[in-house]
Formats: C-alpha cells, structure tokens, sequence
C-alpha cells in the first residue's frame, strides 16, 4: 500500500491523518487550478478539492500508488462546474457589454498586447475544444498526469485518454497555426 493509500487508511478511523495526504498534495492540486482557472480562483477551489475528498475518502482505491489522479479528478469536476456557472455570468456579461457598446458609439478597447491577445487566442482554441478532449489534454499537460494517470481520474480506457489527447492536439494545431502553415502542412501529408 503506497504512503497516500496508508494515510486514506488510517483517516478513516483518525480523520487528522488526512493532512498527510493533504500536506503532500496541496501545492500540486494548487498549482494545477490555478493554471487552468486562475490564481484568484485556486485557493478556493483547491480547498474544496480537498473537502471533497475528504468526505469521499471511503471511495479511494490505491491502484496507481498516489492520490494524485484521484485528486485531479475531483478538481476536474470542480472546474467544470465552476466553468458552468462562468459561462451563465459571461453570457450576462456580454449581453450588458453589447448593450454598453450600443449605447456609447465609438468606444473601443485598445492597447491590448500580443501576450494576451495569445492567451485569448489560446483560451479561445480551447474552449471550442470538445469538453472531453480538453480536460484528457489538461489533466495531461497542466496536471503532469501519465495516460494510466488520467485515465484513473477519469475513470476510462487508457485508449480512450490517447484518442482524447491526440484529437485535442488536432484540434489545437489547426486552431493556432497560421492558414499558410496549415495548408503548407496538408500540401505535404
């Protein structure tokens, strides 16, 4: 049984002996959120990643030797529905901004730059992405998981997180490359 799996163990008759696992995993699961949804966004939500866990501990399974998947996987789930309440607040947001604009003509936004006018561009590729393949590729790349890993924490195939990932990629190439590398690149294939 590996050091997460004897501490999940142990919290079940001791609940203190949770902050083992909370202790060696915070920073981590910190990190993760705050990269896919913002430092102001992590504290919070890395908090209830780790109540969550908490209350679900009897659930855990020590398949892969570290709580790292599992934990992931509920802070996916907490994006996501974090992400569902953005979305109903952006949709408001944009509706009172168009209606702002259309009330002050002439008024624009200038003087973004090019670094965050990338991050839009990247946020933009990514949230065109299937909800799938985004969360496969982000568990991946931002949560440093392996395949087996992100399968674990969504609970399918390793097939399937490969497919994900790869479409992902797909998906994310044809979105940010420049028309005449894209082309370039079918001309060749």
């Amino acid at each position: 049984m590996s050091d997460d799996g004897a501490a999940i163990a142990r919290s079940l008759h001791d609940p203190e002996a949770f902050a083992e696992v909370f202790d060696r995993h915070f920073a981590f699961v910190h990190r993760y959120i705050a990269r896919r949804a913002g430092r102001d966004r992590a504290e919070d939500l890395a908090a209830q990643t780790f109540t969550v866990a908490f209350s679900h501990r009897g659930r855990y399974h020590d398949d892969l030797g570290t709580a790292r998947p599992w934990l992931l996987g509920i802070a996916t789930n907490l994006l996501r529905a974090a992400a569902r309440g953005d979305q109903r607040v952006a949709s408001v947001v944009e509706r009172l901004s168009s209606e702002a604009r259309s009330s002050s003509p002439g008024a624009s936004l200038t003087g973004a730059s090019s670094a965050f006018e990338d991050d839009d561009h990247l946020r933009s590729a990514l949230a065109t992405m299937q909800p799938d393949q985004r969360e496969a590729l982000l568990l991946h790349a931002l949560g440093e998981l392996s395949y087996a890993e992100v399968a674990a924490a969504l609970d399918i195939p390793i097939g399937t997180v490969r497919s994900r990932i790869s479409r992902a990629c797909a998906a994310l190439r044809a979105e940010l490359e420049p028309p005449a590398v894209a082309g370039e690149r079918r001309n060749h294939a």
